[in-house]
């Protein structure tokens, strides 16, 4: 019973911690999701200036992937909201 009062109050002395390190997570999350995102398009438009007559199938697939780096990004994110909140 003694160690769970001990636990308990290195979890309360550390939680101020926990929120500075969900807001750094956060800011990484978004970050990289922005180089992310930038090195796709940034690929795709050189892709396009190489073969002009793909550009339907690049600008696909570069939305695809694009959606798929934000998903990861908003799920990092929500994380983190749920690690201040909570």
């Amino acid at each position: 019973m003694e160690l769970l009062a001990i636990l308990l109050q290195a979890v309360a002395d550390l939680a101020p911690y926990a929120k500075m390190g969900a807001g750094f997570g956060a800011g990484i999350a978004a970050i990289g999701a922005g180089i992310g995102i930038g090195q796709i398009g940034k690929g795709a438009v050189e892709a396009i200036a190489r073969q002009p007559e793909a550009v339907g199938d690049i600008r696909s697939n570069m939305i695809v992937s694009a959606a798929l780096i934000e998903g990861v990004a908003f799920f990092a994110i929500v994380v983190t909201l749920l690690i201040v909140f909570l």
